[in-house]
């Protein structure tokens, strides 16, 4: 799947993308939620930074993942701004937890969380990177939860697959484009 994602042409992948933070900014969650929980794409992943401007204009908490080292735990932090993100062992920016602040989504009234994939289902099951992150994080999240990810990386059935784990989580809403 990473190889089909980066195999796709950066116009299919502009317009995709274009389409997905359509369909999200179109989403009655979205539009409801106060607090958006997102991850900053990088390299090939679906595109964030559309719909992290979108909840900015709209007043939104925007909070980005910090993972916490040495565990498979995400906690999320507030970020006004782009700039000022660190990079973390895997080569992800992140908010640094010295200094940004930190979002309790359980206090929102209505919290959406932005989940990456290299690959989703029919059922909302999604393919990450295999450390499982977003797996623990879902497990607890009582937001919805909306997995992001282009036409061309969608299959039927993880499952069928053997790649739907005891500890997976589906997502909420799929957009794809």
């Amino acid at each position: 799947m990473r190889a089909l994602r980066a195999s796709l042409p950066d116009a299919g992948r502009v317009a995709a993308d274009a389409a997905i933070a359509r369909g999200v900014l179109g989403l009655s969650a979205y539009r409801a939620a106060d607090v958006v929980l997102s991850y900053l794409s990088m390299r090939d992943e679906v595109e964030t930074r559309e719909i992290i401007r979108d909840a900015w204009v709209r007043k939104k908490v925007v909070a980005l993942p910090y993972c916490v080292p040495h565990t498979c735990d995400l906690r999320w932090f507030r970020v006004d701004r782009l700039d000022g993100l660190v990079r973390n062992r895997f080569g992800v920016e992140e908010p640094d937890p010295v200094t940004a602040v930190e979002v309790d989504w359980r206090q929102a009234a209505v919290p959406v969380a932005l989940v990456p994939a290299l690959s989703i289902d029919d059922e909302g099951y999604r393919l990450g990177y295999g450390a499982g992150f977003y797996d623990r994080f879902l497990a607890d999240f009582t937001g919805v939860s909306i997995g992001l990810c282009r036409a061309a990386q969608r299959v039927k059935s993880l499952c069928d697959l053997g790649a739907v784990g005891v500890f997976d989580r589906p997502v909420d809403v799929v957009v794809s484009g």
